[in-house]
């Protein structure tokens, strides 16, 4: 494999699979947008239980990546996707899709589970409900389909996709190292529980997100009409996609900040300088805190919720898309009637994760019109924010306050595609809510391309 490539030869085209969303982008060797794609992923069955939509993103993905063909020449593709989901091949092809981390496992492999994880200091994989530790969904496998589950490679999300395209197994930290329970951060190997339960050494080989893993495979080319010479990069975890791309924009560089990357899932990182000393034991398990891992193995700690799916709860509009030019004004004409009269929902109606897990979501007056709903919606999301952000104030060791996320470190925001709102999410948050995320007096704002960047005033 080579991992020396050069991009000005051609277009790129980023897969990016969310949970809610697979989206396909297209991207000129200049970094110009040339096209963009979304899937609605669906609910599907396989071998008795429920899985990720694999079949139907496959047939998507063919189909517009044959559109895009006709857009431009093809150089490379890029894998992203989420980190709460492995697959399991052999060489026959795809042994079992991944369960849907949504799904409530049986209380017994619930039980089991928390019998045999390592501790939380060891992974920084806190115990998440329903399958969002990897480790459960292994497990159970293990009792609906023990002769498949029991045999062939694991590989995770976002180089499934990777190797179903070009024929190369893979693993990368950076999906090994998202809430697993496989992987030990500060140790860069697989935990002690992956090991007993054999599924360290069925980890297909562990390669860094900007490996070339060489040509699409020749049933690509004739399926899309893609270039014999287009190649297939290893891939990465969404999240760490976004705080890859922030750390080269020149407002963050080196400097120390706090990247939330958002859609289904806003996240919390945040980047620390390369000496600075960091406390993990300062993070609070039970808040939804974690240990993302980043491209070069390095740590990063982190806080999370589910935003996107909060979005379309309170908000009650389903996958309807919501035109920011068309209400931007009756937004902010709601969010003065709804501070005037007193008007707030309180957080989580997306029970069972994030800073207040147990907490049920309620408006505290009658729920009103849908500008007024989108209104607190953006104030709700901006007070999780910075929940989520208090928690890295003790992360660091010379940090003793809130200054650990103003003045002298940035926070800055990388805009997903998960949410059918997610567009108007950073409107919502900077206008209607007054941009409370880093607790800091002050603010200078710049815009940066498709980020956010707050630095010192």
């Amino acid at each position: 494999m080579d991992r020396v490539w050069n991009v000005r030869h051609g277009c790129v085209v980023v897969l990016d699979v969310g949970k809610t969303l697979a989206k396909l982008t297209m991207w000129s060797p200049e970094r110009r947008l040339i096209e963009r794609r979304d899937y609605r992923n669906k609910l599907v069955m396989s071998d008795g239980y429920p899985a990720l939509d694999v079949g139907g993103i496959e047939t998507w993905l063919a189909e517009t990546l044959q559109a895009f063909t006709r857009l431009g020449d093809i150089a490379a593709i890029v894998p992203v996707g989420h980190g709460a989901a492995a697959c399991l091949i052999d060489d026959d092809g795809l042994c079992l899709a991944p369960l849907d981390y949504e799904a409530e496992p049986p209380s017994d492999v619930r039980m089991r589970h928390q019998s045999l994880r390592d501790p939380f200091l060891l992974t920084g994989s806190p115990l998440l409900p329903s399958g969002l530790n990897l480790a459960v969904q292994l497990l159970w496998l293990e009792t609906i389909v023990p002769d498949k589950a029991c045999r062939g490679r694991i590989v995770t999300w976002p180089q499934y996709w990777a190797w179903r395209l070009c024929g190369v197994a893979a693993t990368e930290v950076t999906s090994l190292g998202c809430h697993t329970d496989l992987w030990l951060p500060d140790d860069g190997r697989p935990s002690p529980m992956a090991v007993s339960q054999g599924w360290a050494e069925r980890l297909a080989p562990l390669h860094q997100a900007g490996d070339v893993f060489g040509p699409v495979t020749e049933e690509w080319h004739d399926r899309c009409a893609l270039p014999h010479d287009c190649v297939v990069l290893c891939g990465l975890h969404d999240s760490n996609a976004a705080l890859l791309a922030m750390r080269g924009y020149p407002e963050v560089g080196g400097r120390e900040c706090t990247i939330l990357s958002t859609g289904t899932w806003f996240i919390a990182m945040r980047s620390v300088a390369a000496d600075a000393e960091v406390d993990l034991a300062a993070l609070r398990e039970n808040r939804d805190c974690l240990v993302n891992v980043d491209v070069s193995g390095r740590p990063v700690p982190s806080a999370r919720f589910m935003g996107g799916r909060e979005v379309e709860l309170i908000e009650e509009v389903g996958t309807c898309p919501v035109a920011l030019e068309d209400m931007k004004y009756e937004l902010v004409r709601s969010g003065e009637i709804m501070i005037k009269s007193g008007t707030f929902v309180l957080p989580t109606f997306q029970k069972g994760v994030g800073p207040f897990p147990r907490n049920v979501g309620r408006w505290n007056r009658q729920k009103t019109v849908r500008s007024a709903r989108q209104t607190c919606n953006g104030g709700a999301l901006s007070r999780i924010d910075g929940e989520c952000f208090a928690r890295f104030v003790r992360v660091q060791g010379n940090c003793g306050h809130r200054r650990a996320l103003c003045r002298r470190s940035g926070f800055y925001a990388s805009a997903g595609g998960a949410a059918p709102q997610s567009a108007n999410l950073h409107f919502r948050c900077e206008q209607l809510s007054g941009i409370r995320y880093a607790a800091a007096d002050r603010f200078r704002t710049s815009t940066t391309r498709r980020a956010y960047a707050r630095g010192t005033p």
